[in-house]
């Protein structure tokens, strides 16, 4: 079945240029008889963007995941799918044939319809020489409007490959009922190979592993990349576990990227080359829409999933329609000398956007973002001047209280702020006034740590006291790595902080550090 076949003519529409860039490939040149030397599902398969009545599935074939081209050849390849309601397959509801073409790095994305809601399938890829995919489970969403008692979504993000090992994801596909996993990005990193990751607090870098090859720019060096990360066997179990909401930061194309500035201050339009690259890839090795198909170097990130009447998500961009960052000690070239009424982190396009969506009759609004919101000062003991990065919502302070004001101008008491990128655990009140950080929350606020990014560099970090003593509105900030559950019902969202052991060698464990707990009726956090 053609993805054109399950969207239908009014989705091909509303997708717009993407699907008729795809419609353009044109006819497939066939490899009609595939033969190969090893299992080509080797990166696994993942399902995402949940719908009352459907699912994106994906999978992509590289027989050779480092190799050249994936050890793919230059033609399609005709992939066969199925969803069933069992695992064993004795249900099948859905099926049909999709091209892995080359020209998308032999990727394969249906969108499946037809499927009933709030219930489990199961899913694989085959081919018809024999080989096949693992089984992957996946849930749709609940019916539109549908009372809906509980939902159970978690948080996760930045996984630097160097840094250390996935384990938390090995933890996260054997949590219970997992509905949603929200990755909110730093899905890959760009850097070369040897260089290991960064830490929080000036530790040592970690090293658990390494990139292959060196800085990537060309859209084989970014396929490669993603091969070497989905190569991981607890990424590729924690796909296979639960539907991803899939968003990006920086790292996928640039450290500190934004909207036509690299850190570097390459010229904009050959950063535009990389962008292309970077975000071809990322659609490529995904499980998103075809209204996430790269137009023109852009990806229309920005879009909303409702959990019946209990949930909005709204998925937010902050990368692609942002200012430059503002200057200060540590500002990269370029950047903006002083913030301003038209400096914006969301475009304006995405800020009316959010403003409507917004206005909805759902018990909670969760911001599925990327950077830190809450206003907050993380520097050292002893210290004079307060320490902030330009490149979190606190640099782009306009824009930040334009959001804010659409929170207070509609009396909103239910939102919820995801957030990532820092690498550390927060748990915080955002206030009204950022003048009175123990005054009146307008919003909370859940910083989910890093995977692995940082790696085990800050796990003997001493400087939570004067962090905490420096941030009255702040009721958590730990360093180790993770990720986050929310439990979410009509009158409590309660939030479990899972922290892991060691990356940087597999086998660590994890444990709940803590739990916390907000009413959608005030925007109050309580530890419980």
């Amino acid at each position: 079945m053609s993805i054109f076949n399950t969207l239908g003519r009014r989705s091909i529409l509303q997708a717009g240029f993407g699907a008729f860039a795809l419609a353009a490939l044109g006819p497939a040149r066939l490899w009609a008889n595939p033969v190969f030397r090893s299992n080509p599902f080797t990166l696994g398969v993942a399902s995402g963007d949940p719908l009352p009545d459907g699912v994106v599935l994906w999978t992509r074939l590289a027989p050779e995941p480092l190799g050249e081209h994936g050890g793919m050849p230059m033609l399609a390849v005709e992939v066969d799918w199925q969803v069933a309601e069992d695992r064993s397959f004795t249900r099948i509801v859905r099926e049909g044939v999709e091209l892995a073409r080359p020209e998308l790095g032999h990727s394969v994305h249906v969108e499946v319809g037809g499927l009933r809601p709030a219930r489990p399938y199961f899913y694989r890829f085959f081919l018809k020489g024999g080989e096949a995919s693992v089984i992957g489970r996946t849930k749709t969403a609940p019916a539109l409007g549908s009372s809906l008692q509980s939902a159970r979504i978690a948080s996760v993000g930045c996984q630097h490959y160097e840094s250390g090992f996935f384990t938390a994801y090995k933890h996260l596909a054997n949590e219970d009922n997992v509905d949603l996993v929200f990755h909110y990005g730093d899905y890959i990193y760009e850097g070369r190979g040897g260089t290991g990751g960064g830490s929080e607090t000036g530790g040592p870098r970690s090293m658990a592993r390494q990139h292959v090859g060196q800085e990537i720019y060309s859209i084989e060096d970014y396929r490669r990349r993603y091969a070497q990360y989905k190569m991981d066997a607890d990424l590729q179990a924690a796909h296979a576990s639960a539907p991803f909401v899939m968003s990006y930061d920086d790292h996928e194309i640039d450290n500190d990227w934004a909207s036509a500035y690299d850190q570097d201050g390459v010229p904009e339009h050959i950063f535009q080359l990389r962008k292309f690259a970077a975000l071809q890839a990322w659609y490529e090795n995904l499980p998103v829409r075809i209204g996430q198909f790269p137009k023109g170097g852009m990806v229309k990130l920005y879009r909303n999933l409702d959990y019946g009447d209990l949930l909005r998500i709204h998925v937010l961009d902050t990368r692609a329609y942002r200012s430059q960052q503002l200057c200060d000690a540590r500002a990269k070239n370029p950047c903006r000398a002083q913030d301003d009424a038209k400096a914006t982190m969301l475009g304006q396009a995405q800020e009316s956007w959010l403003n409507e969506s917004l206005g909805n009759n759902s018990r909670w609004n969760f911001l599925a973002q990327q950077i830190m919101f809450s206003p907050y000062d993380l520097r050292k003991e002893g210290a004079t001047e307060p320490w902030t990065s330009s490149d979190d919502w606190i640099g782009y302070p306009a824009a930040r209280e334009r959001l804010k004001k659409s929170i207070s101008d509609r009396s909103l008491t239910n939102v919820v702020i995801g957030t990532g990128n820092s690498h550390r655990h927060t748990v915080a009140h955002v206030p009204v006034n950022d003048s009175e950080l123990e005054g009146p929350a307008l919003a909370v606020e859940f910083m989910s740590s890093s995977i692995s990014s940082s790696g085990d560099s800050d796990v003997n970090w001493t400087g939570q006291e004067t962090t905490m003593r420096n941030n009255p509105h702040m009721k958590l900030m730990e360093l180790q790595r993770g990720y986050q559950i929310y439990d979410v019902t009509p009158s409590l969202w309660t939030t479990h902080v899972k922290v892991m052991e060691y990356v940087g060698k597999p086998g660590g464990k994890i444990s709940t550090l803590a739990k916390y707990a907000v009413e959608p009726t005030r925007s109050v956090i309580e530890k419980v």
